[in-house]
């Protein structure tokens, strides 16, 4: 039984060694060509460099619009996440702690929201953009990555908060706290695993998110991280350094971030799935 164990513990430790080496080399393979010319990609894509050819993240920082489409890439992922936690959590609460017939057509409105794809109403959404002066400018997918979230959102905190027990507000009502208070100084803090997945899952998303910068920002004006590379790519030659190096930059930052909330992420999705 014993031996039986631990070869099922070294089949499995081998597959999923094989799938970390699969899920690994594109990014290896991204890192290793940042470093190298395009006439040396060209030459041996897969090979290590000869040395650190760092020309290409010269030319990005300094003779291209790459620094503000970093900018805009910051700006666009920290206001909508910033709402994202300002709005949501709110919503969450008020669903479960508040469970009548309003509230359960609220909550099946934004989860139905969740099944539509947004092939499907991608172009009355532009028009509607357009009615309102969004399009052309960060405000229009910052308003769009809001909405968007709301269903996982306010599925992930009312699972969540299933697991907090409704005593504790109940004790801070009686000493005099506000519904806000009891909320915002109360609530919210011990929300801080569902609200670190939240981050990271919506942050991820807007961060390398192609599409919608791509058609909400009109040609011409600086673009996202990801839209900037695109222009690197070409119908007939193509600058494979510079979109090695620049989707390198772009990994570093949300990388930062992952690592900072991972041990939150982890446990905000086993507690909502538990929960849940």
């Amino acid at each position: 039984m014993q031996k039986r164990r631990k070869l099922n513990d070294i089949l499995l430790f081998a597959g999923t060694l094989l799938l970390a080496l699969v899920f690994f080399f594109p990014i290896l393979f991204n890192i290793m060509s940042a470093f190298k010319s395009n006439a040396e990609i060209m030459k041996d894509a897969i090979a290590f460099p000869k040395g650190l050819y760092l020309d290409s993240f010269k030319y990005l920082l300094m003779e291209t619009e790459y620094p503000r489409a970093i900018l805009n890439s910051l700006i666009l992922t920290a206001i909508s996440i910033l709402f994202m936690i300002l709005l949501i959590p709110m919503a969450g609460y008020a669903i479960e702690r508040h469970d009548k017939r309003w509230t359960r057509a609220v909550f099946v409105f934004f989860l139905a929201g969740m099944m539509i794809p947004f092939q499907a109403y991608m172009i009355p959404l532009f028009k509607e953009l357009k009615m309102l002066g969004l399009y052309g400018n960060l405000a229009g997918p910052v308003m769009i990555y809001i909405s968007g979230s709301v269903g996982f959102g306010s599925l992930l905190y009312t699972s969540f908060l299933k697991g907090i027990p409704k005593e504790i507000e109940e004790s801070a009502e009686i000493d005099g706290c506000s519904k806000y208070g009891i909320f915002w100084r109360i609530v919210f803090p011990l929300l801080g695993p569902c609200t670190a997945t939240l981050v990271v899952l919506n942050g991820l998303g807007i961060w390398n998110d192609f599409l919608m910068p791509m058609l909400v920002l009109p040609s011409g004006q600086t673009k996202t991280m990801i839209v900037e590379i695109f222009y690197y790519v070409g119908e007939f030659s193509s600058r494979w350094d510079m979109i090695f190096a620049g989707t390198t930059m772009s990994i570093i930052p949300i990388l930062i971030v992952f690592l900072s909330l991972q041990k939150y992420f982890v446990k905000g999705i086993a507690s909502g799935a538990i929960k849940g």
